[in-house]
């Protein structure tokens, strides 16, 4: 599916709220975000739009789109989130799993250990996330962990951005050995404990 001038306003306003570059309660502008994507205000319309449905924009009547604040509580609902719809989600993807799937998880595992900066990291991270989710064939469930995915990524940003160092995940490597045994219940395991330690 080609990507239209409002997705890729979405993402590139989306990551520089999620790594900070655009503060709370910063205010975006319609008419500079369209003369900085050389297009009209329909299409940026549409992203700001999408940006509230995520949760990183809210309007208010007569006073324009901002950026909204990080609320520190949130986190734990967020692993909660996660922690029950992940392996939701991989319980499914186990019992669906082709050797071109194990394959894939293991070219993101490998990718994200390579990453240099915190930035191509957190990506790269939802990246393996995405990919060893994906063959549970569920688009809603996914969706959600996507949701899930940007509020994370706005506090490790917010909490770890100096503290980050690159740095080979042990918990991507054991999930890629259950995912070629086929041991589902060594996989979700691994996932469970992997993002409550986030926290």
């Amino acid at each position: 599916m080609t990507a239209t001038i409002a997705d890729r306003i979405y993402l590139e306003l989306s990551e520089r709220i999620v790594t900070g570059q655009l503060p709370a309660g910063e205010k975006l502008r319609q008419d500079h975000i369209a003369r900085e994507f050389e297009t009209s205000h329909v299409p940026v319309r549409e992203a700001l739009l999408r940006l509230e449905a995520h949760g990183l924009a809210y309007s208010q009547p007569r006073r324009g789109t901002r950026v909204t604040a990080l609320d520190p509580a949130e986190i734990r609902e967020v692993i909660e989130m996660r922690v029950a719809l992940e392996v939701l989600a991989l319980t499914h993807a186990f019992a669906r799993l082709s050797d071109t799937d194990t394959k894939a998880a293991d070219a993101a595992r490998i990718a994200c250990d390579e990453a240099t900066d915190m930035a191509s990291w957190e990506r790269l991270n939802r990246q393996f996330h995405r990919t060893i989710l994906s063959p549970c064939g569920m688009p809603r469930l996914l969706a959600a962990i996507d949701d899930l995915h940007i509020a994370s990524a706005r506090h490790l940003f917010a909490n770890w951005k100096h503290q980050w160092r690159p740095r080979a995940d042990k918990d991507h490597a054991a999930i890629v050995q259950a995912m070629l045994r086929r041991d589902a219940a060594a996989g979700c395991e691994i996932l469970r404990r992997h993002l409550r330690r986030v926290r």
